[in-house]
């Protein structure tokens, strides 16, 4: 089967064997869906077209005769643009993609199947654990505890927090007032059910940095050796300044093309969390929403 993760800044598509377990074909492309979003309420006719193109190119490389087997999801930006219905009309009639716009509670509990999935692979012990997605968007927060999961997203991600604010300095200084809502919902969640016993987190921001202490670039990204990585709170610092002190043109080379700020805001993101859910410790892990769908689907085939 074929899932699609449409988010506020990237285009994930998976071809996945349901039988086998076997990942197809993988394409991931930029597209800055929420490109203006913050200032304009709506989403740019450029980012459309840039989604549309991508759900071509995706078509093309990965040899998917049309669209019509396929479960495709989209977030935070859908979710918050005035013409989300429009976007989503026409990306229908161009490319025959149906997007299904989920709330926050589904992205978080999709998103934690597939987590719980790589780390089942991994064998990884802790059923007690925070999972951290941090999106273009939003971030979720999901909470972990055995059979009980506590999850809520917020409208705090790397593409909307990147251009609300001139620079990295004020991002830095608005981050905890911005997440102010986020470390409240922790200390409720440790206070009545106790503190996780790990930290695991996902998406763009984490990945990249992990790839960076392993000396891969975007154009060599390899997901299997992500996959388990631990990276530590005062490693952050390390790699956000490793990044700033690269020329523009290696840094798009580092992190993908159009991602070099928003991965730097990510960071700072990234490291007001390890604060929030009060950990110096955290695994990163590849899989998410894109991979969340696909196993979802596998279930009710």
């Amino acid at each position: 089967m074929t899932a699609i993760d449409l988010g506020s800044n990237t285009l994930r598509v998976l071809q996945y064997d349901c039988d086998t377990g076997r990942h197809l074909g993988m394409y991931e492309k930029v597209v800055k869906t929420a490109d203006g979003l913050a200032q304009s309420g709506v989403i740019k006719n450029d980012a459309v077209i840039r989604v549309m193109d991508a759900l071509d190119e995706a078509k093309s490389q990965l040899g998917i005769v049309d669209y019509a087997h396929v479960r495709a999801v989209t977030t935070e930006t859908l979710r918050r643009a005035k013409n989300a219905s429009e976007v989503l009309e026409r990306i229908e009639r161009r490319t025959g993609v149906v997007f299904e716009v989920i709330s926050g509670e589904e992205e978080a509990r999709l998103t934690l199947l597939a987590v719980k999935h790589r780390l089942a692979k991994l064998h990884y012990a802790s059923q007690r654990f925070v999972l951290v997605d941090i999106g273009g968007g939003s971030t979720e927060l999901i909470f972990n505890y055995g059979d009980k999961v506590i999850s809520k997203s917020f409208p705090v991600g790397i593409v909307t927090i990147a251009q609300s604010y001139q620079d990295l300095e004020g991002i830095k200084a608005a981050l905890p007032q911005a997440m102010l809502d986020m470390e409240r919902f922790c200390m409720e969640t440790y206070a009545e059910n106790g503190k996780v016993d790990s930290f695991v987190a996902t998406a763009g921001t984490p990945t990249t940095v992990a790839a960076m202490k392993l000396g891969q670039n975007y154009a060599c990204y390899n997901p299997k050796k992500i996959n388990g990585i631990s990276l530590q709170k005062e490693e952050l610092d390390f790699y956000l300044n490793k990044l700033l002190a690269m020329p523009f043109e290696e840094r798009e080379i580092m992190v993908g093309v159009g991602r070099s700020d928003l991965i730097a805001a990510g960071i700072l993101i990234y490291k007001q969390i390890f604060s929030i859910v009060e950990f110096n410790s955290c695994i990163v892990i590849d899989d998410g929403l894109r991979e969340g769908v696909a196993l979802e689907n596998c279930l009710h085939l």
